[in-house]
């Protein structure tokens, strides 16, 4: 009778390993498209009708275990605008018991988004020059003021570049922050001083 049980008994094993397996990719996805649900608001209610045809690339996602028993998801995506295509990055924290999304943000990396104005008397060198280490300096900042923060954006119309001392570079703009989930989100601006050269963050402030 033994050797008729086993066959049965390592069926239930693998079957309960699948129904594991099944159960946390069916977690991701939820996380994915909770997440992914949270950036298309923001991007709507920041470019409003500048902002087409928002689409993620799945191959491009990244989830993965944060704090207090989240799941941090990272990712791509591409919306059309007046200007041509837009590509962004993006990235937010879900609670997995809840289905809760919290610290979205997202950031437009080329494309039809376009650097805001230059002092035209000015020229900086870009070959190296990249807003998005300012701009993660500065949601840094801002996540360290208020440690339950909602949402962090960026509005790239709003981002100038502009001299500074010791022959660095200056890059101002403005965003929004929700500093809890379910509060409004509140404008702010931030600077940041790079080293010209390298490119390196020297200052972030925020106000």
């Amino acid at each position: 009778m033994i050797p008729r049980l086993r066959p049965f008994f390592l069926t239930v094993v693998c079957c309960g390993m699948g129904a594991a397996a099944f159960a946390q990719g069916s977690t991701d996805q939820s996380a994915a498209e909770r997440c992914e649900s949270e950036v298309r608001q923001t991007i709507e209610r920041m470019r409003g009708k500048q902002a087409q045809e928002i689409r993620f690339i799945g191959g491009k996602r990244a989830i993965s275990p944060a704090t207090d028993n989240q799941l941090g998801v990272q990712g791509e995506g591409r919306y059309r605008s007046p200007h041509g295509m837009v590509s962004f990055s993006y990235s937010c924290a879900v609670d997995p018991q809840t289905g809760a999304a919290s610290g979205a943000l997202f950031r437009e990396t080329g494309g039809g988004a376009q650097m805001a104005s230059v002092d035209p008397a000015w020229q900086p060198d870009l070959a190296n020059f990249s807003p998005l280490p300012c701009e993660a300096a500065t949601a840094a900042l801002l996540t360290e003021r208020h440690p339950r923060v909602g949402r962090i954006t960026f509005d790239a119309g709003t981002r100038r570049l502009q001299p500074s001392a010791q022959n660095h570079t200056e890059l101002q703009g403005r965003g929004a922050v929700q500093r809890a989930p379910g509060m409004n989100a509140e404008p702010f601006g931030f600077r940041c001083e790079f080293e010209t050269g390298s490119g390196k963050v020297v200052k972030v402030s925020a106000d």
